[in-house]
């Protein structure tokens, strides 16, 4: 059992949070941790204005991308969860729901956005979050995620 303090006020750097998930370079789009708890994380990113975000078509950085910087809060949360002796999970997004898009682009933001997860419910192969991504006190878009935790130990070939 993982013992973690109702919240943890700690800041992980960009390279700490690349250090714990797949996504490395200008992929990990992540720029801090702000802070977590058992049950959330609280992130920062302003990796949506650089013009060689991998994310970006056509010159521009669609809404629906923030899924993805979701997503990695999601994969850092898990990783502080775990203990330091755990091999470490794959994680895979299996589905997304109740998605809301308030604005259509992201890369016309000026300074920062958040980045909150919150973990619903789980247990040893599925988890659900919901999530949030906000800037200057607007949501930009929320939703709610559902992972399923090394797919192939679940659904063995």
């Amino acid at each position: 059992m993982v013992l973690v303090p109702a919240c943890v006020s700690m800041v992980l750097n960009h390279a700490a949070i690349a250090a714990r998930i797949p996504h490395h370079g200008n992929m990990c789009l992540l720029d801090a941790v702000l802070d977590w708890s058992e049950t959330a994380i609280s992130c920062r990113a302003i990796s949506h204005t650089d013009p060689s975000n991998p994310l970006r078509a056509a010159g521009r950085l669609g809404a629906a991308n923030g899924i993805e910087y979701a997503a990695q809060a999601m994969a850092v949360h898990g990783s502080l969860l775990s203990q330091a002796s755990d091999k470490p999970r794959q994680g895979y997004l299996t589905s997304v729901r109740s998605v809301q898009l308030h604005i259509s682009r992201l890369d016309n933001l000026l300074g920062e956005i958040s980045i909150k997860a919150e973990r619903l419910a789980g247990d040893s192969g599925h988890i659900l979050y919901q999530f949030s991504l906000s800037h200057a006190g607007r949501y930009l878009l929320e939703g709610r995620a559902a992972v399923i935790l090394d797919a192939a130990a679940v659904n063995p070939k």
